[in-house]
């Protein structure tokens, strides 16, 4: 099974992630931001895998600190997921058109 476990703590953050790849959609996530949380179990839910992720940040000062370690911790637990990335295209790209907005993805594997 393809799965991560992730745990990141910054002068500005602690945040800890799990990922299972082949999942049902299910999601635990809690960010501080509401916006954040719920675009992030749009991306759960549509891309069919499990994430559970809290994150505690600085938001008395921005919001920055959280989004930007959030899509690190992201990034590190899709590559520690994904291992060597047997069978698996390098690139690829989806556009989705949901609710009133279009969803662009173009990404990149390597």
């Amino acid at each position: 099974m393809r799965a991560a476990t992730i745990e990141r703590n910054s002068s500005e953050t602690r945040i800890s992630g799990a990922l299972k790849i082949e999942g049902r959609g299910k999601y635990e996530i809690s960010t501080g931001i509401r916006f954040f949380d719920h675009m992030l179990e749009l991306f759960t839910k549509h891309g069919g895998f499990d994430l559970k992720l809290a994150a505690k940040g600085d938001l008395d000062v921005d919001q920055h600190h959280t989004v930007e370690d959030v899509g690190i911790v992201l990034g590190q637990l899709f590559a520690q997921a994904l291992g060597d990335r047997k069978g698996i295209n390098r690139a690829g790209y989806f556009v989705m058109p949901m609710d009133e907005t279009l969803a662009v993805v173009a990404l990149d594997l390597a």
